[in-house]
């Protein structure tokens, strides 16, 4: 019979994706048997991060401050803004080193059946920055999934009511498929290709 806080340990480590039952005790015995000081270091970094990391007033990715790094930069091209789903969409686009614009992190995709609708995305936020006219392309590289495309539709109206050109990635990601585990090569392809919708 295990003690009542190696159970709570257990199923705090259940809590993360795709981790089981199995794997959430082998890494809670672990970090008790072997690595109790990076347990500690893992519960302050887990506490200091949701204590201090909120969302960007501008692109809603994650961020310390009112307007992340990228946002904030001269250096990136202001009238490009790509509609993704999550931060690690952002992350992945980041890391093939072909984009130069900004970002809008919808933090999810349109779902009415578990009652996500335009407002949780932030469409409001985004529907505010296209009418001031800055921005002269959006591309839109939500996932290749039903949600994903149901998403990109809604934007795609919005943005051609406000006349904003609209492009799509295009070649290189398979349907189904999500950004974040697509490699950089592949990513930089589909941006060469996107289209006009």
């Amino acid at each position: 019979m295990q003690s009542p806080l190696i159970n709570e340990l257990i199923e705090a480590f259940k809590l993360l994706p795709t981790i089981g039952p199995k794997s959430a005790q082998r890494m809670a015995y672990y970090l008790l048997q072997n690595n109790p000081n990076g347990g500690k270091r893992l519960a302050e970094a887990i506490v200091e991060a949701i204590d201090k990391v909120g969302h960007c007033d501008q692109c809603r990715n994650f961020s310390e401050t009112d307007v992340c790094r990228i946002c904030a930069s001269p250096a990136r091209k202001r009238d490009q803004l790509c509609i993704v789903e999550t931060p690690t969409d952002v992350v992945a686009i980041e890391q093939s080193g072909i984009y130069q614009g900004l970002y809008f992190v919808l933090m999810g995709h349109l779902s009415p059946i578990d009652g996500v609708g335009p407002e949780d995305l932030g469409l409001p936020l985004l529907e505010e920055r296209l009418k001031d006219g800055e921005v002269s392309e959006l591309i839109l590289a939500t996932n290749p999934t039903v949600e994903g495309e149901a998403t990109a539709h809604y934007i795609h109206q919005m943005a051609t009511s406000m006349q904003v050109p609209v492009t799509r990635l295009a070649q290189g990601i398979p349907l189904g498929g999500e950004l974040e585990y697509i490699d950089s090569g592949t990513l930089s392809q589909a941006f060469a290709g996107r289209k006009a919708v």
